[in-house]
């Protein structure tokens, strides 16, 4: 029989906070268990990488274009021109069309109507669709069938744009959220309108969100090969592109036609056209997350 005495309350009251003290605990324990494992394989992978890949990490190696002879004085002079062909195109497609649109659903679209929060959710459904689904779009209706402007870099471009557009919609809605909405009724009540509320008020103090959901979604498409292997990105291209309508190939796709080489010194190039790609992935979410820091406002 159990007593109900406050001394007896007590000491079941220290029990249960002492079983819970050790579960959570534990449950710490395992999260930081997991969080080790993974980086002890992740600093392995770039221990690996940089340990192979600085033997080729030289001047030649964006100077020199691809060789299937002479591997030893090879470069990727033509994927990294083409990898800067394809992310400059698809920030100009994407950015102009993301930032429009979520400033549209945030501001002014009324989400009572069944169309708009039918479009809210396509885009983020759209955000999760894997990278060779957008390869596959851009493949039938953009590379073929009523556009078919073959694969180029525009090709490329408009596929790795439809990939993070979803992405860029997102982050904005939440950099325009972020605005308190005093700013606006305090414009709106001097007299401006929407619109100049929207332009000279919200957008401005959005911009440091903006800029960096917009970096981290370009840096996500520098690294795709999926879709741009499917609209036509070429393995082996020994000439730099020089429009949207020539043909291109991207550090990504160049480092997939490496590794499976037999000769030890196209390994050796994918291991330092892989640093290299990391070099400008960590220097974008650097530029991205200094932005963040630099200008970010707390209201």
């Amino acid at each position: 029989m159990q007593l109900n005495t406050p001394t007896a309350n007590l000491v079941r009251d220290l029990q249960g906070g002492r079983r819970r003290d050790i579960a959570s605990a534990a449950f710490a324990l395992v999260l930081w268990a997991c969080l080790a494992i993974v980086c002890v394989f992740l600093f392995f992978i770039l221990a690996v990488i940089v340990q192979k890949g600085l033997a080729r990490f030289d001047s030649t190696l964006v100077t020199e274009q691809p060789s299937k002879i002479r591997p030893e004085t090879a470069g990727v002079a033509s994927a990294l021109w083409g990898t800067i062909w394809v992310c400059a195109l698809t920030a100009l497609i994407a950015l102009p069309l993301g930032i429009a649109a979520a400033v549209y659903m945030e501001e002014y679209a009324d989400q009572t109507k069944w169309w708009n929060r039918l479009i809210e959710l396509n885009i983020q459904n759209l955000a999760a669709v894997p990278a060779v689904i957008y390869g596959i779009l851009a493949l039938a209706f953009v590379v073929r069938g009523p556009i078919s402007v073959g694969g180029v870099v525009l090709a490329g471009a408009i596929a790795l744009a439809l990939l993070i557009l979803p992405v860029i919609i997102i982050t904005t809605r939440e950099a325009l959220r972020a605005v308190p909405r005093e700013i606006r009724d305090g414009s709106l009540a001097l007299g401006a309108t929407l619109w100049q509320t929207t332009w000279r008020q919200t957008l401005p103090s959005a911009i440091p969100g903006i800029t960096t959901g917009s970096i981290l979604a370009l840096s996500r498409a520098i690294g795709e090969a999926a879709p741009l292997i499917l609209v036509g990105a070429t393995t082996f291209v020994t000439f730099n592109p020089d429009g949207i309508f020539s043909r291109y190939t991207t550090l990504p796709v160049q480092i997939y036609n490496l590794v499976p080489q037999d000769r030890q010194a196209f390994r050796d190039l994918a291991y330092a056209a892989i640093l290299l790609l990391i070099i400008v992935l960590l220097a974008m979410n650097a530029l991205a997350i200094w932005l963040r820091n630099r200008y970010q406002r707390r209201w």
